[in-house]
Parts: C-alpha cells; structure tokens; sequence
C-alpha cells in the first residue's frame, strides 16, 4: 500500500491506448471511485475522436508526458499486446499503480524484469482479464466457492469469434501478433481461476484459410486438452477466422464446471448461467444487465465489466489486499499460453513448469 491511498477521494485514472481503452474510459467516467484525468494515444484522431465521445477536456500524445503528472494514481494500459511489458514497467518506475489488459504479456523474456519492478516498487498491479467480472461468470464463481459442489473433475472453456475485423489494426498484421495471446487469453483465464495448479499440455493450432487470404501470420484456429498436478483435466478452444454458430445454440464464450456433485455452465452473449446439482436444475439469466455491460450498441466494447474491476481494483486498495489477477498469476498464466503454443508447434505434450524454469521464473511454479 502506497501513499496514494483512495480513501475518501476518487482515484485519478490515466489511460494509454484509446482503441481498447474506450472501455475504461466510459468504466471511468461512470464510477463513483474513479476520474478520468488523462489519456493518451500516438493517434491523434482517435485523441480527439475520444474526447468528442466523452467530453474530456484534452489529451497527450506523450506516454512519459502522462507518467509525469504527479495527480495520476493508476496507469490502464490498453495498448498492443507486444507493447505491454514496456509500458507497464515505465509506470512502475514513474510512481503508478497498473491495471493492464489482458494478455499481461506476449511473451516471458521480460516477464523476470516486470515481476521484479512489481515487488519492488509496493504498488498494484492487475491484469484486466474482465470476464470474470462479466455477471454469468461471476456468478457462477460465486455458485462454486460455496463447496456445493464438491470436487472439480473437469473444466471445459472456449472462445470463439469472427474477428476478421480485427486486421484493420496494423499491428495484427505483425508477427508479434498471436490470436492464442490475444484471444485465448479469456478461456485460459478461466481455467487459471479454478485450476491454478495446471502442469501439462498439448494441443493442435492451424492457421485457416480466411486467415491467411486476410494477412495473419499466426494460427487462428485451437484445440487444446490439460491436466492438472491434483488430477483435474479440461479442454481451451478458440477459433478466430471462421463464421459462428448462431448464440442460440453457441453463446462463444462458455465456462463449463463438471465436479462430484453437480455442473454449472456460464455463458456470454445471452447473460445465462445453469447449473445442476442432483435432481434440481436452474438457469438464470442478466437479461436486465445488458445496458450496463455493452454501452456502445451491439455486443462489442464490454464497458460494465471493465467498470466492474476497476472498482474491485480500487477497493483492494483502500482494504490493501492485492488485486488478482495480479503480475506473479499473470506471468504463470502467460507461461501456460506460451506452453499451448509450443505444444501446437510440435504435436507433443508440454510441461508448463519446465517453460518457468527456463525463462528464470521457477519460484512462480504453483502461483
């Protein structure tokens, strides 16, 4: 806990990456715990583009002009996934707490170095993984830590879109540019949230045809199967190129709970969570919520969620408990991702430990 503590005043939000960041903004501007001070872009359209949307008075092109600002408490970091460790180490060293999106990072090489700024610098640092503040999965999250349960056999998550959109940003044409990191990422997180002790992996990725006639570099299209150190195995999928079923038989992000003593299955598009345990069986359903997750029209930009966790976020400071997921479950998380990708390169099955150990991260092995 630091001196810039929220009790009894909102915290000061600054916001880098004004594409994603759109969400955090609106998360900002509607919460009682939080201002909007500042935000910044390279774009200076989408800069002005964003304070027409939301009558901010002004922005900054300069992200060291932004960590300057002695009034700013938090960095929200909504930039390109390979930007993140970058950015998020240059808050740390100016002073600021961090809340950054999901993926934490792209990749482990400086995953030793964030972990080090993070613990010595005493300030907070979340990954912004915000399905599980979406309300079917927190809910379910919720069901489940009551024990009624009983023992996890086996979890069983997907993601599936059509983002062939998404090639409208320059960077997705990178090489750096993975959709395992970018949109996997969600149904990963779900199996981190209950499984945090997974230990192997092994799966299949390809890169489709629409993907390819589009200009990715990377697979677009997973399968993948886990097994856990206390014996609990699960399924990842994604696919990012292809057309979806329609939500009525295929919400596109699921979370699937199978234990002793009952299942529970969490949806996305259609705000639903089920569950069964014995002979009674309920689904309930946020219909109601609908307004508040997704501000923009259609089922895009989730701003609900991201104003869910950024209030999370700042109660944990002013309890001083540490916002979760924060850098050390990040980076076992990204660790996992990057065992998923070399298991798809290779046919075989991967220990996640062994990708700790090499990248210098074996104290995080079981965080």
């Amino acid at each position: 806990m630091t001196d810039k503590s929220p009790t009894g005043r909102k915290l000061a939000l600054g916001v880098l990456g004004l594409g994603e960041g759109r969400s955090i903004i609106s998360a900002g501007l509607k919460s009682d715990l939080w201002d909007v001070a500042q935000v910044c872009d390279l774009n200076e359209d989408l800069c002005r583009a964003r304070c027409a949307e939301f009558g901010l008075p002004g922005y900054t092109t300069s992200y060291d002009d932004m960590l300057a600002d002695p009034a700013i408490d938090v960095i929200g970091i909504y930039t390109p996934d390979h930007l993140h460790a970058g950015h998020t180490l240059k808050a740390l060293r100016a002073g600021k707490h961090v809340i950054c999106t999901k993926p934490f990072l792209d990749r482990l090489d400086q995953a030793r170095d964030v972990l080090e700024a993070a613990r010595a610098s005493g300030l907070s640092v979340m990954v912004g993984q915000s399905s599980r503040f979406f309300a079917p999965y927190a809910r379910q999250r919720q069901h489940w830590d009551t024990g009624v349960f009983g023992k996890l056999h086996s979890v069983e998550t997907h993601y599936n879109a059509d983002h062939r959109w998404f090639l409208a940003k320059g960077w997705a044409h990178l090489d750096a540019f993975k959709w395992l990191y970018g949109g996997l990422s969600h149904p990963v997180d779900f199996v981190r949230w209950y499984v945090p002790d997974v230990s192997e992996v092994m799966g299949y990725g390809i890169l489709s045809d629409n993907g390819r006639e589009i200009g990715l570099k990377n697979p677009d299209t997973y399968h993948f199967v886990f097994k856990s150190r206390g014996g609990v195995i699960g399924r990842i999928s994604g696919t990012y190129s292809s057309p979806v079923a329609p939500i009525q038989r295929d919400s596109h992000m699921s979370c699937i709970l199978r234990a002793a003593n009952g299942a529970s299955h969490a949806d996305y598009y259609d705000l639903r969570y089920a569950w069964k345990i014995g002979a009674q069986s309920v689904v309930e359903t946020f219909e109601d919520l609908d307004d508040y997750f997704f501000r923009f029209g259609g089922h895009s930009h989730h701003a609900g969620e991201y104003q869910n966790y950024i209030e999370y976020f700042a109660r944990c400071l002013a309890a001083g408990t540490t916002p979760k997921p924060d850098a050390a479950e990040g980076i076992v998380t990204v660790a996992l991702m990057q065992a998923m990708d070399e298991a798809a390169g290779s046919g075989k099955a991967v220990q996640v430990e062994q990708i700790l150990i090499r990248y210098g991260l074996g104290d995080l092995v079981g965080a």
